[in-house]
């Protein structure tokens, strides 16, 4: 294995945890990590030579310029979520920048994610998310469309995060994981419904066994540079069923969620949906063509099922 020139912005987020974890341990790459508080790593980055912790905000990534003309591989999962300034300067502007502060001719790939919430069925770009998204989803979708004009364009392998869980004690959390607990606590009322409506999801450790295997093995040319990445789509009535048997609950009879009654539950429980929520309710089928997990590659997944997810993420039968 040819040691690499690696930058990792992100390196503190539930993602960034993950990748930067077995970059550490599996791999003897030089390793530069982007964060704003090194505190809140937990991984031990001391573990072995050629880490280096760059203490900064990605909006003053300019005083890394130098740094970045001698960086091979640029793994880029930094992303703000709320506060439209920032979320454009971080996603839109500040992302674009560092792009174009790499060397073309030095830099081999860059690995940068975005989110499946912009993507359609046939992983064609969805106008809606530009459209009707929260600040987050339209920052990915405006930063997606310029990806085209950068001189390092032809480098870039852009991923499309599907439902992203992950977390423990030595990761942060993912949203979504968060929220387990919370269907088992839901589960009693939820198996009595059936809806239409379908998803991938991937453990932040599936993600990062894809993104080692990319360092290694980049797209040839003619391959696909843009992945989704997920396992294999699942119905949400499959989702309820893995759940019900997981914590040994019966389903009976199940009752068929329209959209009527769906509306009535937003009403009766005061749910605050915005104008992407009411999207997504009608929209219900987020799948994708060719989903990438590691099976793709023939490696080992961590959490192919909604069992697995339950399991790992401490949610008690």
């Amino acid at each position: 294995m040819t040691a690499k020139r690696i930058l990792v912005t992100g390196a503190s987020g539930c993602i960034g945890h993950y990748i930067c974890d077995r970059l550490i341990r599996e791999t003897s790459h030089d390793l530069f990590l982007l964060v704003r508080n090194p505190q809140k790593l937990k991984f031990d980055y001391n573990a072995r030579p050629g880490v280096t912790i760059l203490q900064a905000d990605l909006r003053e990534i300019e005083q890394f310029a130098d740094l970045l003309k001698t960086i091979d591989t640029a793994i880029l999962t930094a992303t703000a979520w709320g506060g439209a300034q920032e979320v454009y300067d971080i996603n839109v502007l500040k992302t674009l920048r560092l792009m174009n502060l790499l060397d073309p001719d030095v830099c081999q790939q860059v690995i940068y994610f975005s989110t499946a919430s912009i993507l359609g069925r046939h992983n064609q770009l969805l106008k809606e998310a530009g459209q009707l998204g929260t600040d987050y989803i339209k920052s990915k979708h405006n930063c997606f469309q310029q990806l085209p004009r950068l001189a390092i364009a032809h480098r870039i392998t852009t991923v499309f995060p599907t439902l992203v869980f992950g977390g423990d004690g030595q990761k942060p959390y993912s949203h979504l994981t968060s929220g387990l607990p919370e269907v088992a606590k839901w589960i009693n009322l939820i198996r009595f419904f059936k809806a239409d409506g379908s998803f991938h999801f991937l453990h932040g450790e599936d993600i990062a066994q894809v993104v080692l295997h990319l360092i290694e093995h980049a797209p040839a040319p003619g391959e696909s540079r843009q992945l989704v990445l997920g396992n294999s789509a699942i119905t949400v009535n499959q989702a309820v069923e893995q759940v019900c048997h997981y914590l040994n609950k019966p389903i009976s009879v199940r009752i068929p969620l329209s959209t009527q009654l769906a509306d009535l539950f937003i009403v009766l429980f005061r749910i605050q949906m915005e104008a992407w929520d009411r999207f997504c309710l009608s929209y219900r089928h987020f799948t994708y063509e060719n989903p990438v997990s590691p099976a793709s590659y023939g490696l080992p997944t961590y959490c192919p099922t909604i069992a697995d997810l339950l399991k790992v993420s401490g949610v008690v039968r």
